[in-house]
């Protein structure tokens, strides 16, 4: 299948998103923030990156920028649980693909990574 970054330093969040989506068949790497993140994308091909974000070090916007820049065929999505964190993303909505409310429930989020990738492909 793909090959996924998460992004999100609340790890019993990111630890529940990557098992479901390797069980979805994804591979998954971790990063607890977005400067690790950065150097993941940096080192390492990925076919998707999901990041929060609200995040320490380098927030999810800081990030997905940075990712625009290096990858810009790589479909972005946002995850966030504050209203006024999603009014950051909107000047961003023309390099991510969306931005999931927090809290969002396993198939929610499996469906949002898999139309991010069916974008991807189109």
């Amino acid at each position: 299948m793909s090959r996924i970054l998460i992004a999100e330093d609340e790890e019993s969040l990111r630890r529940f998103v990557a098992r479901a989506l390797v069980i979805d068949g994804h591979e998954v790497v971790e990063a607890g923030d977005g400067a690790e993140a950065l150097d993941y994308l940096q080192a390492e091909g990925f076919d998707l990156l999901l990041s929060d974000i609200r995040m320490p070090i380098m927030d999810g916007i800081a990030l997905a920028t940075a990712t625009a820049e290096l990858v810009p065929q790589m479909p972005i999505l946002l995850m966030t649980g504050f209203a006024e964190q999603r009014e950051r993303a909107e000047p961003l909505m023309r390099i991510v693909v969306d931005v999931v409310e927090k809290p969002f429930t396993l198939p929610q989020i499996r469906q949002a990574v898999a139309d991010a990738l069916i974008k991807q492909a189109a």
